[in-house]
């Protein structure tokens, strides 16, 4: 599916593209997916000059669940001191927290194909396989316990997404959710950072690399994107941010 996109940017870009054919759930299940991606970036990056590469121009990219890998990988690299620095990442459309799918992105295109509001969650649970009772309690925001609300809301909140974006039609939360202990117990790993990116802690956010982060207006994602644009740019790092007002979630 995505062998002429990728001869697409080697052409355009004059670059090589690795593209990893990582393993995919359900049979190999999470987080085979990151392990699979973090040993091909770090095996080329060792290897890169074999390909002709400066291994100081490498750039880490992924569209959809690929920008939640591309996101983590990045993270990962960033402690690494026996590897070169990536020289950016580009996350298309990525998926990076399960704190909040009321977000006003979730809101005004939970019925937009092809990944509709429910949907999103599904996957990410069948992803995890996890049992799929507790959709409505997360959906509902009752999977968090308050600590770790208290904690997220200074990344992962409404408050940070711009004006013009919730025009579309945004109805805020005005009661705090009951907590599920039950939700809570069965996605627990969603708040893992390799699952969920934005959740990392500013210590791994502030080494990240230069960034280009795409949105799309009319997909459930749009505001993961957004939020952490304001993440990196909080710490400095410098974001370039591409957003199609017609664009649509796998418009790529």
């Amino acid at each position: 599916a995505y062998e002429r996109t990728c001869r697409y940017f080697a052409r355009k870009t004059n670059s090589v593209v690795v593209s990893v054919g990582y393993r995919l759930a359900p049979e190999y299940p999470y987080p085979t997916q990151f392990e699979d991606c973090l040993t091909a970036t770090v095996h080329f990056m060792r290897t890169a000059q074999d390909y002709g590469v400066d291994p100081s121009r490498i750039i880490v990219c992924g569209d959809s669940s690929g920008g939640t890998l591309t996101a983590a990988v990045a993270q990962a690299l960033g402690t690494r001191r026996d590897l070169p620095k990536l020289r950016a990442q580009i996350l298309i459309y990525p998926y990076l927290q399960c704190v909040d799918f009321n977000l006003p992105s979730y809101q005004q295109n939970e019925g937009v194909p092809i990944l509709l509001r429910e949907r999103t969650l599904v996957l990410g649970l069948k992803y995890l396989n996890k049992d799929l009772s507790v959709v409505e309690a997360i959906l509902n925001g009752s999977h968090i316990p308050e600590d770790l609300q208290l904690k997220y809301q200074k990344w992962v909140s409404p408050d940070y997404i711009p004006h013009e974006f919730k025009t579309r039609g945004y109805k805020p939360s005005t009661t705090q959710p009951l907590f599920s202990k039950e939700a809570y117990t069965v996605i627990k790993p969603m708040f893992d950072t390799v699952f969920s990116p934005m959740l990392a802690e500013d210590s791994v956010i502030a080494r990240l690399p230069e960034t280009f982060i795409l949105t799309c207006e009319f997909d459930v994602l749009r505001d993961d994107g957004l939020l952490y644009k304001k993440r990196l740019e909080d710490h400095g790092i410098k974001v370039t941010w591409c957003h199609l007002q017609e664009g649509f979630h796998g418009t790529v």
